[in-house]
């Protein structure tokens, strides 16, 4: 084995660093009749649990609201990136908590002298399909896209033509959800104004029951929004989180490249003593040392993570990072005395590298790669060479950092810019839909706590046992063959 000098002249042992594809899981015996029995109910941070340990990246190219809102259904979580203005974020998540709760506190209300023209340019920008007209407070009807089908004077009041208030079936504030769906199915309607005293205090449709129904374990918070995280730096990190937390944000992710840094503690602190609230979890780290000192910081979880990601250069460029495996399970050695979460972040290509991960003692994943290239990522299609793709960039890549410039200044920026980059932009293939990665990925961590004799998360990682592998071992265990696709 290799080994070093330490500041003292003595021998120094380097230690063996691994990887995903370095390891695999070794079989056990399985009560488990079929994988599906398999649960993985986990925990993102110390008051967060999902019903999914998948997490979409905060980058560009991965995680604004169209991804958020597909991983809170299925159970994981999406946390929306900063690389935008505060108001920009701030849009992304009321976007994702409108997208369905038990009930709608603060519908869209307007005046009855509005004309139908505007309640139109309203209804569209809110992405709504009705409009409660109020007036001094108290519900007069209700204005549906129904009541300006056939209307050719779009210059009338709204008043002329909406369902009047003494038409409507409405409830009061406070109606069990249960009793809401028998009077929605009762009298055939589809909105159920809630009145406390005449004035709205919320609305409950058949469309949000039943989003709630056909995503039964999707990730909510206690009014039955779907659940998102935000991301934030250290340059306006308060000014950010505030802002965050208003629109209803239910955990913040504090993203640095380095975070084992005194101004990433500093701003973990602040953080912690301003919205004690409010769970953060904070990276990126790869050693024991730096879990302790951001555990002590006031961390709720740990993001494990420097420089795995296929567009990350910071080991090329800095020579410094830890292989991804190993990194994780040293940050789990320390987290584990705190029940304290950890997610391993990027490395992961294979729905394997998942169950290793968690094995390894992650409580979920973070990634990027796996997300980058589905139709809800941000970005156009690209066609090349008779094949889609979509651009997938690194946080701190030339690109990025080049988009947000012209993002901020509003106009096109052609100089280079003067940054030092740690990351790269690449095409990757376009994968369709979202929710056919995340059923993969699914499938691929129950199968690997089936091998693992493993119904929960919690007794993967009681019962996992990895075996190391040569390089001939892992070209073993890649498919083979030409693929019927080609």
């Amino acid at each position: 084995m290799r080994s070093s000098w330490d500041h003292r002249g003595e021998k120094e042992v380097i230690r063996l660093g691994l990887t995903y594809n370095d390891v695999l899981l070794v079989p056990k015996r399985t009560p488990l009749n079929s994988r599906t029995e398999a649960d993985v109910k986990t925990k993102f941070t110390r008051n967060l649990p999902l019903n999914s340990p998948l997490v979409s990246a905060n980058m560009a190219t991965v995680t604004e609201h169209k991804m958020a809102i597909a991983l809170a259904r299925e159970g994981g979580l999406g946390v929306i990136h900063q690389f935008g203005t505060i108001e920009d974020q701030i849009e992304e998540i009321a976007k994702v908590k409108k997208s369905t709760s038990y009930i709608i506190e603060n519908p869209v209300s307007v005046a009855p002298t509005l004309t139908i023209e505007k309640a139109v340019q309203i209804m569209k920008k809110e992405n709504v399909t009705s409009l409660l007209v109020v007036e001094e407070d108290q519900l007069v009807g209700i204005f549906t896209s129904r009541d300006y089908l056939f209307e050719d004077d779009r210059n009338k009041n709204i008043s002329a033509v909406m369902t009047p208030q003494y038409k409507l079936v409405t409830a009061a504030y406070g109606i069990e959800l249960e009793e809401a769906k028998h009077i929605l199915h009762r009298h055939r309607i589809e909105k159920l104004p809630l009145l406390d005293h005449g004035k709205v205090r919320g609305l409950i449709t058949t469309q949000d029951i039943k989003k709630l129904e056909y995503w039964p374990h999707a990730s909510r918070d206690q009014k039955g929004r779907l659940c998102v995280g935000a991301a934030v730096g250290v340059k306006d990190a308060l000014e950010r989180a505030r802002a965050c937390i208003d629109a209803g944000v239910d955990v913040l992710v504090l993203d640095i490249a380095h975070g084992h840094s005194e101004l990433a503690i500093q701003r973990l602190r602040e953080l912690k003593a301003a919205f004690p609230l409010i769970d953060v979890m904070a990276g990126n780290i790869a050693t024991a040392e730096a879990a302790l000192d951001l555990i002590e910081a006031g961390a709720d979880g740990l993001k494990v993570g420097i420089g795995p990601s296929p567009v990350c250069t910071t080991r090329i460029i800095a020579g410094s990072g830890v292989p991804q495996l190993t990194a994780v399970m040293d940050v789990v050695s320390i987290a584990k005395r705190y029940n304290l979460p950890v997610c391993a972040d990027g490395g992961l290509k294979y729905p394997g590298d998942v169950a290793k991960a968690i094995a390894a003692g992650a409580s979920t994943i973070f990634s990027g790669y796996l997300f980058a290239g589905t139709e809800e990522a941000p970005g156009m299609i690209i066609m090349k060479d008779g094949k889609r793709y979509k651009k997938y960039m690194g946080s701190a890549s030339y690109d990025s950092n080049h988009e947000r410039r012209e993002m901020q200044e509003g106009k096109q920026v052609k100089e280079r810019l003067d940054v030092f980059v740690e990351g790269v932009a690449i095409l990757v293939d376009y994968k369709g839909p979202v929710q056919d990665v995340i059923h993969a990925l699914l499938k691929g961590l129950q199968s690997g706590m089936s091998y693992c004799g493993a119904g929960t998360v919690l007794e993967m990682q009681e019962k996992a046992e990895f075996i190391q592998i040569t390089p001939g071992g892992w070209e073993e265990s890649k498919e083979r063959g030409q693929k019927l696709s080609d």
